[in-house]
């Protein structure tokens, strides 16, 4: 029996189910898991996924390194969710002109609006480079193999550039770092808002209905690749660059789906952990989920209280706190599936395998000879460290604008100013963002935060100012800080330091300079603990791969490309059969409820379009119904958010959005019975394009068919 057939009896073994599981490179795709695709729907080549000219990875993007998209027009529209374009679209609003709250629609390409900072990527090609890299970081450290493999990704980077210099490489450990992976890019830096719907719909059911199945949400934007008129390649914005022209693009379907049927998500997942041991996952439920949850319970309330107050602080804060209130929830779902399923346990048994495998191994090898006790121990002895530099993060890091400039201007963060040969008239100054945070707000959070940390971790990871709070202000976290802003210069506008000593004398910069030294101390407990389970991790990883090499393994997500597979279909949620697509007439009912629940609240317009009494070409042939979402268990994470759905003959059906609540625990355990992602059907998305943005020139330029 050749391999690749003993891999997929493997594979069948398991049940057809096994093979949803899976985020899968598509350079070295096994072929076990391209014939199970096959025997799944899927009805193209292999090659038409990945290394031809026309292959579908050709126009799915990394969306500004945090989401996914997918290039849909000859004139390079991009398709991406509304959640991952929502900085964008807060970005250009205004009280005058709330694009959040009303929506916005470019009528021609002038009216298309330049971002900041955003950015798409085009994978062009990936490839083992493990040998070369293990050549160079043996006997190394953890830090001395990171710089290593920087100084190589510039290396190639250059040599790749002499080829094309709009390209770059990046190597990337894969399977714990047992493997490495150089993977080249090409970025496009104009990438411009086109479309997009009102909050209401983009976020219908805000957090309420976040993580969870019915959802009914619109979650979609549309952006724009603006690119070099000469050589319709990257180049910075310009009002002069013309709409990039792509070789291929997404052919859009409206055909829909059935149940069962054929799915694949291709984009890029952020991170995962499923070879991580029971201790770390232990660490992850009582540390990291528990932490965040407790410290972001604090600063959501915070938030909340002055958004409903005022319109302006709502626009300034709205990004901010979408992204808190996200992982928030995360949190507290992954935490609950950790114990549901007693997945600690779970582990702790699956590893009691690995040993006695181990055990009965008469040749002992290094790579995979994992030392549990001494893990156990190393997970244990950097706890109290681990405890406390958490909340510094969840305490410190970016909570207020006061925070964040005092730790910014001693990490360098902002530029020096003045003549560049005398140090005494350089300066460092901040840009005036007032218009950005509220003054009230950020004092509460302030002091919020430094009470909340004090109360939660030992004494010994006290920065020194904790003394003069006690001291001089009795304990009263508000006094301190109505002090600290009034003396310190953090804030003021157009404020000029200078490298003197006014400036190492501002109590802003020394209660950052306390907060440095604290989180320095734990960094040197928490680096030389995680090299020493980073290495046990490894071969753990490594353990299970061997022992199991009659099955294909996945490398856990590190937000490079990925290609997950699957069928449409629900799930039992109790005794209650979830059904697998949402239509238009549960959207109805939920804004009826919009005096009970605030994110059910739509503009009449919205109520309106979901009772038409005919849908067009955008209803399901086969329902009669106007479809708005529908569940695969496709393989989901963070990131893969905007990640297009493709049917069996590689055809836009739909945009990953959100996973249900049994997946939340999906970053360390798929869950092949309940775990679920959630799309947004792409007859809906074009449904709101036409009859409430009118869009015609759009959905001419994305010829649905």
């Amino acid at each position: 029996m050749k391999k690749s057939t003993l891999l997929l009896a493997g594979l069948f073994a398991l049940g057809t189910a096994h093979a949803d599981e899976g985020m899968w490179t598509l350079f070295n795709l096994p072929d076990a898991v391209y014939d199970q695709m096959v025997n799944e729907g899927f009805q193209l080549p292999c090659d038409m996924l990945y290394n031809s000219p026309n292959a579908i990875s050709n126009y799915v993007v990394n969306f500004s390194g945090f989401c996914s998209g997918v290039v849909v027009s000859p004139d390079g529209l991009v398709f991406t969710n509304h959640h991952c374009g929502f900085g964008a679209i807060n970005a250009h609003s205004t009280v005058e002109h709330d694009y959040m709250l009303n929506g916005f629609y470019a009528k021609d390409f002038s009216e298309e609006l330049p971002n900041e900072n955003m950015f798409v990527s085009f994978m062009k090609k990936q490839e083992d480079v493990t040998a070369r890299v293990n050549a160079l970081i043996a006997g190394k450290s953890l830090e001395e193999q990171g710089g290593i493999i920087d100084s190589l990704s510039n290396y190639l980077t250059d040599s790749i550039k002499t080829v094309d210099k709009t390209l770059h490489i990046e190597i990337g450990a894969f399977y714990e770092g047992n493997k490495y992976f150089a993977t080249t890019y090409q970025d496009f830096t104009d990438l411009r808002l086109v479309f997009t719907v009102p909050k209401s719909m983009g976020k219908f059911g805000g957090e309420t209905d976040n993580w969870m199945w019915p959802r009914q949400t619109a979650d979609f934007s549309v952006f724009r690749i603006y690119a070099d008129p000469k050589t319709n390649g990257p180049a910075p914005y310009s009002k002069d660059n013309v709409p990039y022209h792509p070789e291929h693009w997404a052919p859009v379907s409206l055909e829909g789906y059935k149940d069962k049927d054929f799915a694949m998500t291709i984009g890029y997942p952020g991170s995962t952990s499923r070879y991580l041991s029971s201790y770390g996952i232990q660490e992850k439920r009582d540390v990291e989920n528990s932490i965040r949850v407790q410290a972001r319970d604090i600063k959501l309330a915070i938030m909340k209280k002055y958004m409903d107050a005022s319109e302006k602080t709502r626009i300034q804060y709205e990004d901010k706190y979408v992204g808190a209130a996200n992982y928030w929830k995360n949190a507290m779902g992954m935490n609950k599936c950790i114990d549901s399923i007693g997945l600690v346990r779970q582990k702790a048994e699956y590893e009691t395998k690995i040993q006695n495998w181990l055990n009965s191994q008469t040749t002992k090898d290094a790579s995979v000879n994992v030392d549990f006790g001494k893990l156990s121990k190393l997970y244990a002895d950097r706890k109290p460290s681990y405890i406390a530099s958490n909340y510094w993060m969840e305490s410190f890091w970016k909570t207020s604008e006061f925070f964040k400039r005092s730790l910014d201007i001693l990490r360098g963060a902002v530029e020096v100013q003045g003549p560049k040969d005398d140090e005494t008239k350089q300066y460092m100054q901040f840009k005036d963002n007032s218009d950005e945070w509220n003054l009230a707000l950020d004092k509460e959070m302030t002091a919020a935060m430094l009470k909340n940390y004090a109360a939660k971790v030992p004494a010994d990871f006290l920065p020194g100012f904790y003394e003069e709070i006690n001291s001089k202000f009795g304990g009263d976290y508000t006094k301190y800080t109505e002090w600290l802003y009034k003396k310190s210069n953090l804030l003021k506008k157009d404020y000029k330091f200078f490298n003197n000593e006014k400036t190492t004398s501002d109590p802003g910069i020394l209660l950052g300079i306390e907060l440095m030294k604290v989180y320095a101390k734990m960094g040197e407990t928490l680096a030389t603990a995680q090299e020493a389970i980073q290495n046990e991790e490894k071969k753990l990883c490594e353990a299970k791969v061997q022992m199991e090499m009659d099955m294909p393994h996945y490398s856990d997500a590190n937000f490079t490309m990925r290609l997950s597979y699957g069928q449409v279909g629900g799930y039992m949620m109790g005794q209650y059969n979830s059904g697998y697509y949402t239509a238009a007439e549960s959207i109805v009912e939920k804004m009826k409820r919009a005096n009970e629940v605030e994110e059910y609240k739509v503009e009449p317009i919205m109520h309106e379009l979901m009772t038409a009494k005919d849908f067009g070409k955008y209803q399901d042939k086969t329902t009669g119904k106007m479809q708005l979402c529908f569940l695969t268990n496709n393989d989901i994470t963070g990131g893969n958010s905007g990640s297009p759905m493709f049917d069996g003959k590689g055809r836009l059906i739909g945009l990953a959005f959100d996973g249900n609540w049994d997946s939340l625990s999906s970053d360390i355990n798929f869950d092949r019975r309940l775990a679920r992602c959630i799309g947004v059907d792409i007859r809906y998305v074009l449904f709101l394009m036409d009859k409430w943005g009118h869009a015609d020139r759009l959905l001419k330029e994305i010829n649905a068919k």
